[in-house]
């Protein structure tokens, strides 16, 4: 906020509660992460500064990873082997890129980041998904770290045993999804779960699962440093973290009954405007 805004202190954080609380129900139907969706709309359409709004966008990601974490791993959803090679690589690329972001100035990260969310409105709507990928064989890798696992799905009433390949291109890609996450403060669930799905070949629920639980290290990493430069405002992630909570848990109950397609559509859609909001801003034609 400027220091001319005549607008009270409480609206804007109430007004950022109301509509957190809205995003929480849409991104869990959506099946998109809280920061990947937080981060281009509140900077794009509140009047916060965009180190602000990554931070809190970090620690929106964080609170709903850590939330969930514990139950995927008692239900086998999330594999500790499978994550703790790449939490080592994206934590590391995570404190880089946020760094990097912390430098840059505002406007080239602004067009920068509309562009990113573009594209991850494309990926969410064109990105294909692999329920149970066939690997035949882990490769040397992946033998090593003996990245490998069984989880039981309910759909087929049976034990589903699983192994991984590719990892050495994996973990490269995961080295810029940690910038991205770091830089851009929108989290990675959006990218961690094609790699580890399509590219690793992984069950689709062992990614998803293994990548909330990613996001807990990868988020925690880069949000240090944020909180270390002074960006983690609490008017702003208070309200934040308790919207995306509330609403979130108000997600999981819609999603029994809403149509996530149609749920998707809406996704989809505030992606592209948020987007091309936080991109014409950048370039200084939509101030």
């Amino acid at each position: 906020m400027t220091a001319a805004d005549p607008t009270a202190w409480w609206v804007w954080p109430t007004v950022l509660f109301l509509v957190t609380t809205m995003l929480g129900i849409v991104t869990v139907v959506g099946g998109l992460g809280g920061g990947t969706i937080f981060v281009p709309l509140v900077s794009g359409f509140f009047p916060f500064h965009l180190d602000f709004v990554r931070a809190a966008g970090l620690m929106v990601a964080l609170s709903g990873a850590l939330s969930a974490g514990p139950d995927l791993l008692k239900k086998n959803l999330a594999d500790l082997r499978l994550a703790l090679p790449v939490a080592l690589v994206t934590s590391a690329s995570a404190i880089v890129g946020a760094k990097i972001g912390l430098a840059l100035p505002t406007q080239p990260l602004q067009i920068a980041l509309g562009g990113i969310v573009i594209a991850i409105m494309f990926v969410t709507l064109f990105a294909r998904r692999a329920d149970f990928p066939e690997v035949s064989a882990g490769d040397r890798l992946s033998r090593a770290l003996g990245i490998t696992g069984v989880y039981h799905e309910a759909s087929l009433g049976r034990l589903v045993e699983w192994r991984v390949h590719r990892t050495w291109a994996a973990l490269a890609l995961f080295v810029l999804i940690g910038l991205m996450a770091g830089m851009f403060g929108i989290g990675a669930g959006w990218a961690n779960v094609p790699v580890l799905n399509l590219v690793m070949g992984a069950p689709l629920k062992v990614a998803a699962g293994t990548s909330v639980f990613l996001l807990a290290t990868t988020d925690t990493a880069a949000a240090w440093v944020y909180f270390h430069e002074g960006a983690v405002l609490p008017m702003i992630v208070v309200p934040s973290v308790m919207g995306m909570m509330i609403g979130a848990r108000i997600g999981v109950r819609v999603l029994a009954v809403a149509r996530p397609r149609s749920i998707r559509v809406v996704v989809v859609g505030v992606l592209l405007f948020a987007g091309v909001r936080l991109f014409l801003k950048g370039l200084g034609l939509w101030n």
